[in-house]
This record gives structure tokens, sequence and C-alpha cells, in this order.
């Protein structure tokens, strides 16, 4: 079926859902499959549940006229977003990098929200399915709309760029990040580079952190650039203060001080504050906003509790965010300073020499008080003062026989360490 026939019957519905168990009435169905599910035997349900029409690629899933068989679903869904992105024609920010996406996403998003009517991805769903469902959520009526892109393998940023077709574009850095797939750190440059790739192709406008090398470099000669950092010939010119703990800069005579945590958010709240700039959003709109964002889900959250400070950083890890996050630990003021670290996933034949420079750099800067949890950290070779579990069961007996008090307590790891079940025992 032609996909503006599909777009036809998109407009007359609710919203968009993949998932039988969060369907809203007079909805559109899309019968996603995966490794161990196939939406299309559910079909009956989302008819129950109150969806109007079900996007099928299975013959025996047509269960009524509303049914909608198409060759493959995932692609129609990918189309049908590509197809609403032209036809309401939004200017379109995308973003992308190895770390800190879904933070500077929410920051973008705060600062543009004070002036304007406009809408971002929601949590990271940032992916094949997560860009598409993003941009059937937006509409003509919004002034922008934030689209953040995430990757494990080359030509995927390519590929939602072809799908998003952005206006603006910024990347938040190159790391250490999903090496599984990437190969190398010259492999993800050359992969969350597909932004500019196509930023340049079609003509479109970057926002560059003139400060990080690596960005000037990949972006190159390009003329159509808005550029931010610490000189005054930069389109937006702001200062890095502090971040004990919290990140403090100044912008325009005013001093901005944020609730996050680590100079490595700071290049975070630049471009949101830069971006802020350029759509004309008052001076005194982005510090509002900057400093009314408060961090959740696990993303360098500050917790007290009685006289433990707690930083919780546990949403994920790669090498480069860590060794950030022990930096930012290291430079802070505290009588006593206490780290569980948890295992750093997709980083393949790099993993253990990954996991033994984090832990070369803690027994360097960090004479005791680290616990190290998961079975990578497990095999490092360490000294005496460094205590080592090979999961998070193995490590519990021994939570509640802690003193943590008047210490400041980091807690980082990979998702899949769900670290964030230590709060339960301190």
């Amino acid at each position: 079926m032609e996909i503006d026939i599909i777009y036809q019957k998109f407009k007359t519905c609710s919203t968009i859902s993949t998932d039988t168990r969060k369907l809203q009435q007079d909805c559109l169905y899309f019968a996603l499959k995966g490794d161990n599910f196939d939406g299309n035997k559910f079909v009956d349900q989302a008819f129950a549940g109150g969806a109007k029409y079900c996007i099928v690629d299975d013959v025996d899933a047509l269960k009524s006229d509303n049914c909608i068989l198409v060759d493959d679903v995932l692609t129609t869904l990918q189309e049908l977003a590509r197809h609403h992105r032209e036809v309401i024609n939004i200017p379109i920010i995308a973003l992308t990098g190895s770390n800190g996406k879904t933070t500077t996403k929410e920051l973008i998003y705060t600062v543009l929200n004070t002036t304007y009517n406009v809408k971002a991805t929601i949590g990271n769903l940032n992916n094949h399915i997560g860009v598409p469902l993003t941009l059937l959520r937006f509409s003509e009526d919004m002034d922008f709309g934030i689209v953040e892109m995430g990757a494990n393998h080359q030509k995927e940023i390519a590929f939602l760029c072809g799908i998003a077709l952005p206006d603006y574009g910024l990347i938040t850095n190159f790391g250490k990040a999903h090496l599984e797939g990437f190969g190398s750190i010259e492999g993800v440059i050359k992969a969350k580079s597909e932004l500019y790739d196509y930023i340049k192709l079609n003509q479109k406008t970057a926002f560059i952190n003139e400060d990080d090398e690596k960005q000037v470099k990949q972006i190159g000669d390009y003329s159509k650039i808005i550029t931010f950092g610490n000189s005054l010939e930069n389109d937006c010119t702001l200062t890095f203060e502090s971040a004990n703990p919290n990140v403090t800069l100044l912008y325009d005579g005013s001093k901005i001080e944020s609730q996050l945590i680590g100079d490595y958010n700071y290049g975070n709240i630049a471009v949101a504050v830069t971006i802020g700039k350029h759509f004309n959003v008052t001076t005194e709109n982005i510090k509002k906003a900057i400093e009314g964002y408060q961090p959740d889900n696990n993303r360098s959250e500050i917790i007290k509790k009685g006289t433990t400070k707690i930083i919780l950083d546990a949403y994920n890890a790669n090498p480069t965010s860590m060794l950030a996050a022990l930096k930012n630990l290291k430079q802070l003021d505290a009588d006593k300073k206490y780290l569980f670290l948890g295992d750093m996933f997709e980083l393949g034949a790099d993993a253990d020499k990954e996991h033994q420079s984090i832990v070369n750099f803690i027994e360097d800067n960090f004479k005791t008080n680290t616990v190290l949890i998961g079975k990578n950290f497990y095999k490092t070779k360490t000294k005496g003062a460094t205590i080592k579990f090979p999961s998070f069961e193995d490590l519990k007996p021994t939570l509640k026989d802690l003193n943590l008090n008047n210490t400041t307590v980091l807690i980082k790891g990979s998702r899949g360490m769900a670290l964030e079940r230590i709060l339960e025992y301190l």
C-alpha cells in the first residue's frame, strides 16, 4: 500500500503504538517483530485495546478490514515517519555523540521551551525505531523538534538522518563507547561524524564546540557553523568557572549555576546556551532554564542520605565517561570518598585493556575505598586496597556493614549492572 494512503489513516488516529500493553484509544498499531516476539500475533489484543488500524506483514494477521498488510512493518514505520517529517516541515535539531546525548537533549529542550513550542525525544528513544516514533509525535504547529540519535555501528547515524532530515546538527563528543560495534575510537569518530556528513552534503547548519579539537577537525572548512567556546571570536562566548560539585559558567555577563555535576557536563550546557542564543532566547530565560534543570534517571544525580552525599551516575558507562567521572570525583572537596564501579559493556576485544586502564587510574589516584563489581573488573590485576566482586549478588552481603557517614560516594556502571540497587543498602 502506498505510504500516502497509510498517512491519511495515520492522521485520523490518536497516536502510534508498538506495544499492546500500552495502547491508547484509536491508535495506529504497528506489529513490529523482534528476536523474541512477533507483533503480528497480538492484533486481536490491539483491536480489543482500542487500536483503530493495525499495520501487519503477516497474511495470517489480517483479522479485519482495518488491518493493513505491508511488506515490512518496520520499514513502513520508518517511511511513514520520513513522510510525516516532510509534510510538517518544521526545523529539526539532531544530536548524537558518545556521552551526554540525553542530558544535552533535555537541556536544549528546557532552554527552547521557555520561548517556543517544542518537543523532543522521550527518554532515549534514539534508534531505528525510536527516531521514527519521535518524529510521528511532532506536529506542524511546533516551532522546533529535537531528535536524539544513537548508534552502535557504522551507517546508523546516516540512516537516521535520512529519516529525520535535520536542519541543525551537533555532536556532544567522541569517546570510547560501543567499541564492540565500532572497532576503535577512529570507528566511533567516523560513525558519529555521519551527522556532519549529512549536514555538509545538504547545506544545513552545525553547532561546533571550538574548544573541542576533534569536532573542529571533523567539520573541516565547512562554513555554515555556529561556534561556541571560550574565545571572543566565537558566535557564543562562554567561560567555565567551576565544578565543585555543580557546574558553573559565565555567559553574557551572568553567572549560571547548574544542578549538574562534573566539568564533563560543561560542554552539554554550553551547546544548549548557544542554541538558545542563536534562536533569540533571552539571557534571563536561558539562565532560568539551565539553573532549573534537575538531572534524573540515574544520570549524574546527587542524592543525600544523612551525612552521605551520593553521586548516582549509573545509567551507563564507557571508558571515556568513567574516566571523566573519576577525574571529577578526584577534584571534589570531600573528607572521605568511596567508589562503587560496575563493568563497562560493549567493549569487545578491548574490554580487558579498558577495564585495567580504569583500575590503574584508580590505584594511582584513590588509595582506598574502591569497590569493583562485575566479571570484567573482577579479572583485572589490583593491589590490596581495591575490593572486587564478580557480581552484585556477591557484593550485597557486605553493603549493610559499611559506614559511609560524612562520605562522598560515586556509583557508576553500565546500564546492565543496575548499580542504583546499591541505594537500597546505604
